[in-house]
C-alpha cells in the first residue's frame, strides 16, 4: 500500500542519523516483495518500490496517484515522502535515496539540477496559485490580502525558503505590503494547520490546500495571487534504483488520468 511519510523539522541534513533513517525508509519493502533495484518482473513488467519526493502541497493528489500506480502496475510499490521542497532537494543533493522529485518551484528543482541529480530535462506538469485560509465563518471578515496586515490578526506565512513563502513574499512585494506573521512554518501544510488548529486566524497558503482541508477552514482569493503562481516541476533522478518505474509514475501523474486527478485537487494546468 501507498505510504506517506512526513518530514520532521527542515527534514534533515541527510548527515548521520538522518541519512540512516532515509536509507532506513527506502529498504522498508513489505517481507517477500521484489528489490527496489529490480525495474521489471519476469513477465516483463514493472515491479519494485518507487521512492518519490514531492512538496507537501501534492500530498492529497500523489497519494491517490500512487494508489493508481500500484494498481495497474501489481508487484510496485510507491513510497511518499512529502516536505518543503527546498527540504526535499537538500536531501537528495546529500544523498538521499529516491527516484522521482516533485518540486512545488522551478527553483527548488535547481538545486537538484544544478547538482547534477537529475536523469533528463525536469517537466512542468501543473501550476497552483495562493489563497489565504481562515478560521471557519471567516469570523475576521477578512476579504483581502491588505487586510492580514491588521495587528489585531494571528497570521502565519511558509518559510521563505520554500515555494509557498516566497509566492506569498513576491504578492506583498506585487501590491506594496508588509506583514509580519507570529511564524514562518517549514511547508504549506504546517502553515495551514496553524489555522486548522485555531492557533492562527488565517495563512497565506496554496488554493489546492485550502480546498484539501474542507471545513475547516474558509478560503479567501485575492487578485496578487495572479502575481505570483507557481510552476510544478517534476523529473526522474539520476540515481534511480528502479528508473523503469520511476518514470511510469511521471508519465501516470503527465496522462490524462493524472491531470484529472491534479485537477480535482485544484491544481492548474500547466
Amino acid at each position: 500500500m501507498t505510504r506517506s511519510v512526513r518530514r520532521t523539522r527542515r527534514m534533515m541534513k541527510v548527515t548521520g542519523a538522518g541519512a540512516a533513517a532515509l536509507l532506513g525508509l527506502s529498504a522498508c519493502s513489505p517481507s517477500g516483495s521484489e528489490s527496489a533495484t529490480d525495474s521489471g518482473s519476469a513477465s516483463g513488467g514493472l515491479s519494485g518500490q518507487v521512492t518519490v519526493f514531492a512538496a507537501a502541497s501534492l500530498k492529497e493528489s500523489f497519494t491517490k496517484l500512487g494508489k493508481v500506480f500500484e494498481k495497474e502496475h501489481p508487484g510496485t510499490e510507491v513510497t511518499l515522502s512529502f516536505g518543503g521542497s527546498d527540504a526535499l532537494a537538500a536531501g537528495i543533493t546529500g544523498g538521499a535515496p529516491a527516484d522521482v522529485f516533485a518540486s512545488a518551484s522551478p527553483r527548488t528543482m535547481k538545486v537538484v539540477t544544478d547538482a547534477g541529480a537529475a536523469s533528463g530535462t525536469p517537466v512542468t506538469f501543473v501550476r497552483n496559485r495562493l489563497e489565504i485560509a481562515t478560521l471557519p465563518g471567516n469570523p475576521g471578515k477578512i476579504a483581502s490580502l491588505k487586510d492580514l496586515t491588521d495587528s489585531g490578526l494571528k497570521v502565519v506565512l511558509c518559510d521563505r525558503t520554500v515555494p509557498c513563502g516566497a509566492a506569498a513574499q513576491k504578492a506583498l512585494d506585487a501590491s506594496g505590503l508588509k506583514l509580519t506573521p507570529v511564524s514562518y512554518e517549514e511547508d504549506v501544510k504546517s502553515a495551514l494547520n496553524k489555522v486548522v488548529l485555531k492557533e492562527a486566524d488565517a495563512a497565506v497558503v496554496y488554493r489546492t490546500d485550502v480546498q484539501a482541508a474542507g471545513d475547516k477552514v474558509a478560503g479567501v482569493e485575492f487578485p496578487e495571487s495572479a502575481d505570483a503562481v507557481n510552476d510544478y516541476p517534476i523529473t526522474v533522478l539520476k540515481e534511480s534504483q528502479n528508473a523503469g518505474a520511476a518514470k511510469a509514475f511521471v508519465s501516470l501523474v503527465r496522462s490524462a488520468e493524472g491531470r484529472q486527478v491534479l485537477a480535482e485537487s485544484g491544481f492548474l494546468k500547466p
